[in-house]
């Protein structure tokens, strides 16, 4: 199949603070780089985007040096962690914004899903809106008219439809966007987090006409997301950002398991900071009955524990401690809960550390990769 869309050396530079050089000197020595095509001055200053350092200057890279192809009919992921650059790509490439150097090659007409409303008018009715996205997407008002009721159909809100979008839901505007830009048959569909504002049942539905775009029609789909269910379900190949840089592009599965391992804790135990608050966790930590404590890897076919630690300034009838474990893939196949007041006597309940504790038994879990949340 032939490559659709092509990236060469993609970067893009932002000045973080004010948008002007403050200087008239400074504005037009970038103006004239531009018309001639050179590198402006404060390319050097840039730095890589990194929200966890600080950096002196005021310029960062929210992307440096991308490249990577797609082919007709790919469905790719494109994961990372926010702030990895990964808006900023689909804007470059839904031509929102330009690149600062680098080239992007793109064959065929492209629809976006970037933000909740973009391309809506507030004032305008949902039928008018449909008519206005689909020209600004291209299409003309022939074609928008013999789709327009599968599009209608398709949103869930027929009832709806006459109704000025500026007193539509934020997931009533979402299923209207996603239908005109599903359904206005783009070479190219960019489909950003927006679809996560709608509810359960939409989303099996657009993940489905997704689907359906790519595999029986051959068009392309990228798609942004912090569920890695969807994206695992979706995508075949996935695109993994760190910090505006390419990490890596490859099988979904592998990008979802070193995004995981981004963030993973290469430890058996987690200590917080303390705060200024009644309530707060201090600890959590895990120990495997057949394991050396503290050990990063959990047998999973001995029972191990779950000990949660909180510090309580003071008693709350209500105060309960829960945890939740999850597959890498986000779904939850475990969930406990209980009531302080149930476990500890109310006399302890202030000035005081509390540890809970809770055992998993032997064999519950297969080996893998989990995440728990308390």
């Amino acid at each position: 199949m032939s490559v659709v869309i092509k990236v060469e050396n993609l970067s893009k530079i932002y000045r973080l603070g004010i948008v002007s050089s403050r200087t008239i000197v400074q504005d037009i020595n970038k103006l004239v780089s531009k018309i001639l095509k050179k590198e402006t001055p404060d390319i050097k200053l840039g730095v890589i985007n990194n929200r966890a350092v600080f950096n002196a200057s005021n310029y960062v890279w929210a992307l440096k040096d991308i490249n990577f192809e797609i082919r007709q009919g790919e469905v790719i992921g494109i994961i990372g962690k926010n702030g990895a650059g990964k808006s900023t790509l689909l804007k470059i490439l839904s031509r929102v914004t330009s690149p600062t150097s680098g080239k992007v090659k793109i064959r065929g007409r492209v629809a976006s899903l970037l933000e909740v409303g973009t391309g809506f008018h507030q004032d305008l009715t949902g039928r008018e809106n449909v008519y206005l996205n689909g020209s600004i997407l291209g299409m003309t008002k022939s074609e928008i008219k013999n789709k327009f009721d599968e599009i209608v159909e398709f949103s869930g809100i027929g009832n709806y439809i006459d109704t000025p979008v500026k007193r539509f839901s934020t997931g009533m505007l979402v299923r209207l966007a996603f239908a005109v830009a599903a359904h206005l048959e783009p070479e190219i569909l960019i489909v950003d987090e927006v679809l996560a504002v709608g509810d359960a049942e939409f989303q099996k539905k657009c993940l489905g006409k997704m689907h359906d775009v790519s595999i029986k029609e051959g068009r392309t789909v990228l798609f942004v997301s912090h569920n890695m269910g969807a994206v695992s379900n979706l995508c075949s190949s996935s695109l993994l950002l760190e910090n505006g840089m390419l990490k890596k592009m490859g099988k979904t599965e592998d990008i979802i398991s070193d995004y995981f391992n981004q963030s993973e804790n290469k430890t058996a135990v987690v200590n917080f900071e303390k705060i200024n608050s009644d309530c707060y966790f201090t600890k959590v930590q895990l120990q495997s009955t057949n394991t050396e404590f503290p050990s990063i890897n959990i047998d999973v076919r001995y029972p191990f524990k779950v000990t949660i630690s909180l510090f309580v300034k003071k008693h709350y009838p209500e105060l309960g401690v829960a945890f939740t474990i999850f597959t890498k893939n986000g779904t939850k196949i475990f969930y406990s809960s209980e009531k302080i007041s149930n476990l500890v006597k109310s006399t302890e309940l202030s000035n005081s550390e509390l540890n809970f504790e809770a055992e998993i038994p032997g064999l519950f879990l297969t080996p893998g990769n989990y995440f728990l949340d308390i």
